[in-house]
């Protein structure tokens, strides 16, 4: 018994003689400009030196070497320097070219080596790439953890759902830092676009508008609403005020800033910067609400200047300089567990500059205590289990939200941390169901049915009407928005102009002094590069307004088939072939009987008047007594009757023809209708979204219709000063006054046809392209969206169409169906398309009138009574043959009758003579 109590007695006294002799020397290597990495080491040292829980009696010693900044040379001399003298441990806090130089230094000596990555400028972390030791023993071991920022990145864009964004990085920045994030987000397929940002930010977007176009730059400025940041807080606020004041960024922009390294001064600088969402990732550290709990890490007192956020003291220290005092407490923590386990090993002097110097026996040992060791420091856990670096990294992730106060609340949205990823929902918090509290500035133009002025009560505001504005209403009272209405100064829709600056509505908004443009405003691709475009909430076409067309009265249209010529030839043909047939029908009947005698006149079928009265019964079809026993009369009459055959038929052919197309009769349909014609000049507002249309289309090389090109000339001939005009209005009092054809939105057109006050206007056209009218917002507005599902929501309930059911009936006081499409099916015709025939015909009974009145007055007083002869027996047997007739004269007449018992072959012809009475 006596022995063991001597054995214990010895040991005890062993322990003591050796932690008594135990000096732990600690080297430092820090850059010059990292003054407070100087003042934490060495308050980390004090503050291990009043703790005797840690280390009892032993006493640490430090030496500390300054340096230039990213000097490797400089490092190697004086971390061989501190190893003269005799280093237990080496801590450094230093960039990426000093660690690895450092780190092949103390992998050959065998020295443990804890190594803080700094960034001095406040440009975001690139992780170093530390040389591979050549015998798989690394002493050096990464007390900053890796660079996590990829991994919150990664995640928030996918919580995000972006599928387009451009990253900008600083000059200072190692791009090669992204390269783990550009792999995986080449894997999720997302389009990311790099830039690097100069340290002149200013001079970066004079290069951008210097080079290019106006069309690059609203590419460009529609890329930049999705951007991720990686520069320093003070580039990063002098890019997003330059941003805001080219008018690059917008309301709809969201931009994620990420930085390690940012405090929340930065953070409300950047955030009331910004125009849009901003969102903020930093890398935070476990705070506990207890200061005691605050203040003991391990049964060691932490200083109150580092665990007491009052103090003010530890808002001002780098992250860098964190680590570096939980870095020395894990030493401490290291060399308390060696000296429990008695394997101390003592510290040698190494000679770094000789060859034969070989490393220290204990750096192994040392480096493995130090491995297996865990602390919680200011940092949090930190422990070098993974690879021999710290791996415990905590990020939270802040942003902001849509409010009248815009992009001035800030709040934790989410956190990140190494274990568990995401924690919390990184959705944007858009107010998807309303708009309550929100009052809108917006900029109108006077265009009926889409904007009136409304009848205004004195001292109040100025009310409009009209279907744009029952659109903004609903969507109001769905909403839940305000909004205050003044009408543009120029009265434009908006145009680009000479210097690339745009007027009119369009103007309004890119100045931002209106949200939201509304009235018969169209959506082009020129616009919408500078500003946003709901969804249509009407559709689009250019249609053409003119006065209807009176139909001529031409009582003598049945005679337009032909022209006056073949009329002419036709009439001389009738006497000229009734000459013929006249003299044939002599020959005929001088060849067929003998000559008559001195009291027989000659036959009436062989008359003048006769052969013209056949001519002219075969020309109308109406037939005619005629004997054709000869050849040659058969012949001529032959050809007389296909003449009249084809001539008839022709004239049935052109008149069908003819009532046909007079019916559409300079009637205008189509574009290519009015580029056609010379007698009604047309023409389109200048400087509007019409005209400029028939611009781009009319000198369009590749366009093969000539129709546009025709239809530019004319409207803007004289640069559009003769037949283009100033404003719709002018331009449809131009139509009534003038004969004219007015282009411009058909539905436009169509209200002013049905709000005509003598209904004489007519509305035509067709589609030219499927655009649609649509609510204007600023380029990026955070509404746009909103506006568009809620025209939708209106568009599927029918709401739509019973507003423009509303401002557009189809049948009112002006009926524009009526003439609103060409009549494909017949038509009867009417009473002055057979005016003419008529007017014939009485014409023809008047003068039969007229000739039995001159045949009575002729005859009547001239022929006097003359006595009958008797009648004898053998006349009265006597009947009238009826291949004569009587011979009409002024006092006598003849008539011849054949005797009922004579052969028709040789007739026996007694005359019979009376006295008309």
């Amino acid at each position: 018994m006596e022995l063991l109590v001597i054995s214990l007695s010895l040991w005890i006294l062993q322990c003591r003689s050796a932690r008594a002799d135990s000096i732990i020397h600690i080297g430092a290597i820090f850059e010059q400009n990292a003054i407070r990495d100087d003042e934490v080491f060495q308050l980390a040292i004090s503050d291990l030196s009043l703790n005797d829980d840690i280390l009892q009696s032993e006493r640490i010693t430090h030496s500390i070497k300054l340096i230039e900044p990213n000097n490797p040379f400089q490092a190697v001399q004086e971390a061989c320097e501190l190893m003269n003298q005799g280093i237990l441990a080496l801590v450094s806090s230093t960039g990426c070219a000093a660690a690895n130089a450092l780190q092949s230094l103390t992998d050959a000596m065998h020295i443990p080596h804890l190594f803080i990555q700094r960034n001095g400028d406040g440009t975001p972390r690139a992780e170093c790439q530390l040389n591979p030791s050549p015998d798989g023993e690394r002493y050096t071991l990464a007390a900053r953890p890796p660079v996590r920022l990829n991994d919150v990145m990664i995640t928030l864009v996918s919580e995000l759902r972006w599928h387009k964004f451009i990253v900008f990085y600083d000059s200072e920045y190692d791009v090669r830092g992204l390269r783990g994030f550009l792999d995986q987000a080449s894997r999720m397929g997302l389009d990311v676009s790099l830039q690097q940002v100069d340290r002149n930010v200013t001079k970066v977007f004079s290069t951008l508008f210097s080079t290019m176009r106006m069309e690059e730059l609203n590419r460009y400025r529609d890329t930049l609403r999705r951007a991720i940041l990686l520069l320093s807080p003070r580039t990063a606020q002098v890019f997003i005020h330059q941003a805001v004041e080219t008018n690059l960024a917008s309301k709809d922009s969201h931009w994620v800033y990420a930085n390690e390294e940012v405090s929340d001064t930065e953070i409300m600088e950047l955030v009331h910067s910004a125009l849009g969402r901003m969102t903020v990732i930093r890398q935070i550290f476990p705070l506990w609400r207890d200061t005691n709990i605050r203040c003991m890490r391990n049964n060691h007192r932490i200083s109150s200047l580092l665990c007491d956020p009052q103090e003010g003291y530890l808002q001002s220290l780098e992250v860098s300089s964190l680590y570096l005092y939980d870095s020395v407490l894990m030493l401490a923590n290291a060399f308390y567990r060696k000296l429990e386990d008695r394997k101390w090993h003592s510290m040698a002097s190494l000679n770094c500059m000789r060859k034969s110097t070989k490393p220290w026996n204990g750096g192994w040992s040392m480096l493995d205590t130090i491995q297996k060791g865990r602390i919680s420091g200011l940092t949090g856990l930190m422990d070098f289990r993974s690879n021999g670096a710290n791996s415990h990294v905590q990020f939270e992730i802040l942003g902001t939200s849509y409010s009248e106060t815009f992009g001035k609340d800030v709040k934790r949205l989410a956190t990140w941390d190494s274990d568990r990823g995401l924690n919390g929902s990184l959705r944007e918090n858009r107010a998807d169901h309303g708009m309550q509290g929100i009052t809108l500035k917006v900029v109108t133009l006077l265009e009926e049915p889409f904007v009136m002025v409304a009848e205004n009560i004195l001292g109040q505001p100025k009310r409009y009407k009209g279907f744009s504005i029952d659109v903004l209403d609903a969507l109001a009272k769905i909403l839940g928005f305000k909004y205050e209405m003044y009408q543009v100064a120029d009265a434009k829709y908006g145009s680009p102009q000479a210097n690339g600056s745009w007027n009119g509505m369009i103007g309004e908004l890119i100045g931002k002094r209106a949200d939201v443009a509304i009235s018969a405003i169209t959506i082009t691709p020129e616009r919408e590069n500078v500003v946003d475009f709901s969804k249509r909430y009407l559709d689009y076409s250019v249609g053409i307004l003119m006065t209807k067309t009176e139909e001529r009265l031409n009582i003598f249209s049945l005679l337009a088939p032909f022209d006056l010529a073949v009329w002419a030839c036709i009439a001389a043909a009738i006497p000229v072939v009734g000459v013929m047939v006249f003299l044939l029908r002599r020959v005929q009947s001088v060849r067929s009987q003998n000559p008559p005698g001195p009291h027989q006149p000659a036959s009436v079928t062989t008359s003048f008047q006769s052969a013209i009265w056949i001519v002219y019964g075969a020309f109308v079809q109406q037939g005619g007594e005629s004997f054709m026993s000869s050849m040659a009369l058969r012949i001529a009459m032959g050809s007389w009757w296909l003449f009249t055959l084809i001539v008839c038929s022709s004239y049935t052919a052109n008149l069908a023809a003819y009532l046909t197309v007079s019916r559409m009769d300079n009637a205008i349909r189509t574009f290519q209708d009015l580029s056609k014609q010379s007698e009604i000049n047309y023409g389109t507002v200048r400087e509007s979204a019409v005209f400029e249309y028939f611009r781009v289309k009319g000198t369009n090389p590749l366009e093969q219709d000539s129709t546009f090109a025709e239809l530019w000339r004319t409207i803007n001939k004289n640069q559009g000063q003769d037949n283009s005009v100033t404003s719709p209005a002018e331009g449809i009092r131009k139509v009534k006054r003038d004969p004219y054809a007015f282009l411009w939105d058909m539905a436009v057109l169509e209200y002013a046809a049905l709000t005509d006050d003598d209904c004489t206007l007519v509305v035509t056209g067709n589609g030219m392209s499927s655009k649609g009218y649509g609510l204007a917002l600023q380029h990026g507005s955070p509404y746009r969206d909103l506006f568009s599902q809620k025209i939708l929501d209106l568009q599927e309930k029918g709401d739509l169409d019973i507003l423009k059911q509303k401002w557009w009936p189809r049948k009112g006081r002006c009926d524009l169906d009526k003439h609103a499409e060409p009549q494909t099916e017949g038509r009867a015709l009417r009473l002055h398309s057979f005016a003419g025939v008529f007017c014939i015909l009485a014409a023809g009974l008047l003068l039969a009138c007229l000739v039995a009145a001159l045949e009575s007055w002729w005859n009547g007083p001239r022929c006097q009574r003359a006595q009958p002869k008797e009648v004898t027996p053998q006349a009265a047997k006597l009947r009238p043959t009826p291949a004569h007739r009587a011979q009409d004269c002024t006092t006598t007449a003849t008539l011849y009758f054949m005797d009922p018992d004579a052969t028709d072959a040789s007739p026996d012809l007694v005359e019979l003579q009376y006295t008309q009475l």
